[in-house]
């Protein structure tokens, strides 16, 4: 049997009422408490931000380096008694210029690594100022000139390391025969190159070979009285250079050569400095031109442009992209392009 209780009207309205009050105090917010059950949301996660590289690479070779150093160029003899040098396997950029006799010397340039001896060091030309002129002010080690051209070099910025006035940075080896004997200390030479500027943008662009270029594994280039064949080696991964039909050596060791050569074809004219009794050669690293750049066994046909003393250099393909050099020592041949006159007036 089911027994039915029931509530008088009254205490019915009573009971409803008070279920219906505690229904609401219980969904009520109580202090510190959440009034209800938030409401999820997804939110995006931000994208994963690369690391931003600090790592540096030198401008003039394109290899990784610690720091920017100060640049320091030197003026170092080719002729056959000043080989073979010393110095030049640590040379970022070794320049090839053309000099009286129809002769070449090199514009040696060192920021990545300075080796503690170059040389032979010889005198300067006038178109070394061109040339240093984009380095900003480097310091530039040289043994002398021709009196007039000397307080040009000493006015010209850089930081001047010439022989006369910095002779503790400079020494005569017993084993070679003078002018071919004088070697720069360069420890002592940077300590009085303060101020010299570091390693800066020249206009050169590193990376992958582009497309295009011709196979070759040999490429040579004639001055009157000098003559230089690049052949290129896979094992060494440069070409190496062989100066008058003879391997060009190092007196620290294996043969020279860079991992990129430009050939930078230009118009050769006459200095304003007399040297030994006539005008010696100009080589004019300013306006444009035809390069040919030897890299990674190709050779491409470039165009060269230098608008601006105090910029770079600028090599571009013929589809108007940047020419890339291969990373590591490069060689920069101011060549003529005007060979038959050049060679015609060299010979009087």
């Amino acid at each position: 049997m089911v027994l039915r209780v029931g509530l008088p009207a009254g205490a019915a309205a009573v009971v409803a009422f008070t279920v219906s009050l505690v229904i609401a105090l219980s969904s009520a917010a109580m202090p510190g408490t959440p009034s209800a059950r938030p409401t999820l949301r997804a939110h995006p996660q931000p994208a994963p931000t690369r690391p931003v590289s600090t790592q540096l690479y030198s401008p003039f070779t394109g290899e990784p380096v610690r720091a920017l150093e100060p640049v320091l160029a030197v003026k170092i003899d080719n002729i056959v008694d000043a080989r073979p040098q010393t110095g030049l396997q640590s040379a970022d950029i070794v320049y090839v210029l053309p000099v009286e006799g129809g002769l070449t010397r090199f514009l040696a340039v060192f920021s990545s690594h300075i080796p503690p001896v170059v040389g032979p060091v010889r005198s300067a030309r006038e178109d070394d100022l061109n040339v240093l002129a984009q380095f900003g002010r480097p310091a530039f080690a040289w043994s002398g000139a021709t009196p007039h051209l000397v307080p040009f070099i000493e006015r010209a910025p850089i930081v001047d390391l010439y022989a006369i006035t910095a002779p503790d940075g400079y020494y005569r080896s017993s084993s070679r025969v003078a002018p071919y004997n004088l070697y720069a200390n360069t420890a002592t030479l940077m300590r009085e190159a303060r101020g010299a500027s570091k390693a800066r943008d020249i206009g050169w662009r590193f990376g992958a070979p582009p497309a295009g270029g011709t196979a070759e594994t040999s490429y040579t280039v004639k001055y009157p009285s000098a003559t230089y064949t690049f052949r290129w080696s896979a094992t060494a991964k440069r070409w190496l250079v062989w100066m008058d039909g003879a391997p060009g050596m190092a007196t620290e060791g294996g043969q020279l050569g860079g991992s990129t050569v430009i050939v930078q074809y230009t118009y050769i004219r006459t200095s304003r400095f007399e040297e030994y009794g006539g005008l010696p050669p100009y080589a004019q690293s300013l306006g444009s031109g035809t390069a040919v750049v030897l890299r990674n066994g190709r050779a491409y046909t470039v165009h060269w442009s230098r608008p601006d003393k105090n910029g770079g250099t600028t090599y571009t393909l013929p589809n108007g992209q940047r020419m890339l050099f291969a990373p590591g020592q490069v060689w920069d041949l101011l060549a003529p392009e005007n060979h038959a006159s050049y060679l015609n007036a060299e010979r009087v």
